[in-house]
């Protein structure tokens, strides 16, 4: 069905959003080791920025998820990209890795909002029929924005500019661009008509609609958790793992970056599609089964072009299979909590898979700084586990997205 031109202004919106969040993000993830010898520390101690960031969107997830069941989609979401964009910027100035670290714990609760409100802004906006495609359009700007942040890093780092060679912290000062879509949802995008529409409605509070599907929710975090080490822990030290194992330069990893992220995007969106014909829990099962084979390239190949493909694959199983996700939980999650449900299970999942970061890169620097080992352990055995998990999830494709 084809979109009107609000939701198609909506699906611009809340995209540009988590393209946006993701650039932030994965900046870091090009410049760990940069920071680390700013600070005068290891690898490891930088990575507990990434630990931080993914623990606290547990917390962003919580709170903005609440502004946006009790005011609104719209407001929350413009708030949160507010909030993530200016406390993202102020990185650059850092003046220790305690503070540093501490910027990036606050930029996670900012972060973690904008998935849930975002979603569910989208979701409860379009017809049933097309959300399998608005799935994999919004997911895909989560590697959009780590492409971005490639080009970023290759086009930029490293540079002079007379006499200002750019470095980490002029990276961070980017951090400041989602600000501007602030402007152009508070423009262009109304509120979700679901909620419009819950509002003569009496809701059940968080907690009781929690606790009356418990085990639904349950499941879901647990889910959750296995996706995001499925993404974190083949995306986070990737980089890290080109430049200290490789010695690639900032060029190389770059491209390999990029050609990963393009194969992310084709997976994402070929997924999404693919989940409204044969149901959302078979395409996540057949997206993630694709990442087995990627291994061996993916983190044992030796040579640039070979590491690419295997980036490329790699990442076409684990943004495949994230593709469906924006739809599966709006679509699985109770309607009376559905800007909190989707986000709460998101960002705890998150938040149990947070520790992954230092956790991979203690296992690199045990096994001789074999980052290729550590990655392939990780993403091997989480795709397995999705698989099983996702077997056991309820299929809601097509229904009814209702705010009550």
């Amino acid at each position: 069905m084809e979109l009107t031109g609000v939701q198609k202004r909506i699906v611009l919106a809340t995209y540009l959003g988590w393209m946006l969040d993701a650039f932030d993000f994965f900046l870091l993830t090009f410049v760990l080791g940069d920071i680390a010898k700013d600070f005068g520390v290891n690898v490891p101690d930088v990575a507990y920025a990434l630990f931080l960031t993914l623990a606290m969107r547990f917390v962003g997830a919580f709170i903005f998820g609440r502004i946006g069941d009790r005011w609104g989609r719209k407001p929350a979401l413009m708030l949160d990209i507010l909030c993530y964009s200016v406390i993202g910027a102020l990185a650059a100035f850092a003046p220790s890795l305690t503070v540093f670290l501490v910027l990036r714990a606050l930029f996670g609760i900012a972060m973690g909002g904008e998935w849930g409100l975002g979603s569910s802004l989208a979701m409860e906006s379009i017809p049933p029929q097309s959300r399998g495609l608005v799935s994999g359009i919004l997911q895909c700007g989560y590697p959009t924005g780590f492409l971005l942040a490639a080009i970023v890093y290759g086009l930029l780092y490293g540079r002079s500019f007379g006499d200002v060679t750019i470095g980490w912290r002029a990276l961070f000062l980017l951090s400041i661009l989602p600000a501007f879509v602030v402007l152009f949802i508070r423009k262009a995008v109304p509120e979700s008509p679901a909620f419009e529409e819950a509002r003569t409605h009496d809701k059940p509070s968080l907690l009781a609609t929690i606790a009356e599907h418990k085990g639904l929710v349950l499941y879901m975090v647990v889910l959750m958790m296995c996706f995001n080490l499925f993404s974190h822990g083949t995306q986070d030290l990737y980089p890290t793992f080109l430049q200290k194992q490789h010695g690639f330069d900032p060029a190389t990893v770059s491209w390999i970056a990029i050609i990963a992220n393009i194969g992310a995007i084709v997976g994402g969106l070929g997924f999404g599609i693919l989940s409204e014909k044969i149901g959302r829990v078979n395409g996540i099962t057949i997206a993630s089964l694709i990442a087995l084979p990627a291994l061996p390239l993916w983190a044992y190949a030796s040579t640039p072009v070979l590491l690419a493909v295997g980036a490329f694959v790699m990442q076409i199983a684990v943004q495949g299979a994230w593709g469906i996700i924006p739809a599966h939980l709006n679509e699985v999650s109770p309607p009376a909590a559905r800007a909190t449900i989707p986000a709460f299970v998101y960002q705890a999942g998150n938040f149990l898979a947070s520790y992954n970061g230092p956790f991979q890169a203690k296992i690199a620097l045990a096994h001789g700084g074999n980052y290729g080992y550590a990655l392939a352990l990780v993403a091997g055995c989480v795709a397995v586990a999705i698989v099983i998990a996702i077997r056991f999830s309820p299929e809601q494709r097509g229904q009814r997205l209702l705010a009550h």
